[in-house]
């Protein structure tokens, strides 16, 4: 499996934000984009989440599910944890589950492995912001589709949340998934560098 893009162009509120752009990245391959505050590292991912559209250019997956587009083979963590307030922890996860479809793991396993199984019942409003972080992540382990797309993935967690990630990314990489990540910080997996964004 194979993600790619070439000569992606985006613009956004009638402003070029990045031009030309390729990249590429293979089952077991992480990819962090790096660069400036509004250099367009988040506007990328959402171009190949299918949340954006290129004004030029082209994405593309080869070797994946054929019968799926590639939104459909993507999950996108964003900088906003997409969460129900009013619902629990297991009706957030059930939610998402529901919604997005596709091969489903186990949500209990998927809730103990982020640390979250003592607080199941618990609304999500009341949890703090690493613990909505990791419920985040639970989606990714509990819905599996293969190109992990995440925004800052490490924010809000603490040092044992971080390396908890770390594992999870490893793991997912191993089993031939692919991850495109924008961040500011390492990312603590081994990961290539795609640099966007004009010098300041």
């Amino acid at each position: 499996m194979q993600l790619s893009g070439r000569g992606i162009r985006c613009v956004r509120g009638g402003r070029e934000i990045f031009a030309g752009l390729d990249f590429e990245a293979a089952s077991g391959e992480a990819l962090a984009v790096v660069g400036r505050n509004g250099s367009g590292k988040t506007s990328l991912l959402r171009l190949i989440a299918g949340l954006l559209v290129p004004a030029g250019g082209a994405i593309e997956l080869a070797g994946g599910d054929g019968e799926l587009t590639l939104p459909e083979q993507c999950h996108y963590l964003g900088h906003r944890d997409a969460l129900k307030p009013a619902l629990s922890v297991q009706e957030n996860l059930t939610f998402w589950a529901d919604f997005l479809g596709g091969e489903r793991g186990d949500a209990n396993l998927s809730l103990s492995t982020v640390g979250l199984d003592h607080a199941t019942h618990l609304p999500a409003a009341f949890l703090s912001a690493g613990q909505r972080r990791r419920l985040s992540l639970a989606r990714l382990l509990t819905i599996r589709r293969p190109v992990w797309l995440l925004d800052e993935p490490t924010t809000a967690l603490d040092t044992a949340g971080q390396d908890m990630f770390c594992g999870l990314m490893r793991d997912h990489l191993a089993r031939g998934g692919l991850i495109i990540a924008a961040t500011h910080a390492p990312l603590g997996i081994d990961a290539r560098e795609l640099r966007i964004g004009r010098p300041a």
